[in-house]
């Protein structure tokens, strides 16, 4: 049974987040044909991947929007689905060059992968705090394209997900194609 806090915030997602899954599962095919930002092709690789990547999510509830009616200065969360249990599970994205090498690149690297679980975490906290839900009611996964994030979740309980850049590149040509067919 979803507590109080977690029946409003579902309520108050369905009427900030209009689009319907066809809308949304449009929206992201167009960034397979048009790829013009690495951050919204990984969202696109997570939204039509995601049966495979987080199973127990089924509903989405928002995309890019703040949790918090509309403080957006409290940041905004890439991905909020609801799970099959009937809990929130928060995503958070990056897109992590990993290709790039140098003592800069790997230091710009490392505050990525540092950054992407402090947000989700903070997230998590806020999401508690304002909405009423408790902190068991909500799950987090991060998913980037740096597959050296996958250990680091455990120890923060957070569901790390990842994609090689190569993997996300062939996948967009590949369903480019078979869009154009």
């Amino acid at each position: 049974m979803m507590v109080e806090g977690l029946d409003q915030f579902v309520s108050y997602c369905k009427r900030i987040q209009p689009q319907s899954p066809e809308d949304i599962k449009r929206f992201f095919e167009g960034v397979i044909g048009f790829p013009y930002d690495k951050e919204l092709l990984l969202q696109a690789y997570l939204y039509l991947n995601l049966e495979k990547l987080f199973p127990n999510c089924s509903e989405l509830l928002l995309f890019e929007k703040s949790p918090i009616a509309d403080y957006t200065d409290l940041g905004k969360c890439d991905f909020v689905y609801l799970t099959s249990d009937k809990k929130l599970f928060l995503i958070e994205t990056k897109f992590i060059d990993t290709k790039a090498s140098g003592a800069t690149e790997r230091k710009r690297r490392n505050k990525h992968r540092n950054k992407v679980f402090e947000q989700v975490i903070t997230l998590k906290n806020r999401f508690s705090q304002y909405w009423n839900i408790q902190l068991r009611e909500l799950q987090c996964g991060v998913f980037t394209t740096d597959s050296e994030i996958d250990w680091r979740g455990n120890d923060m309980n957070v569901v790390t997900k990842s994609v090689s850049i190569g993997k996300l590149e062939e996948w967009r040509v590949a369903r480019k194609t078979r869009n154009q067919t």
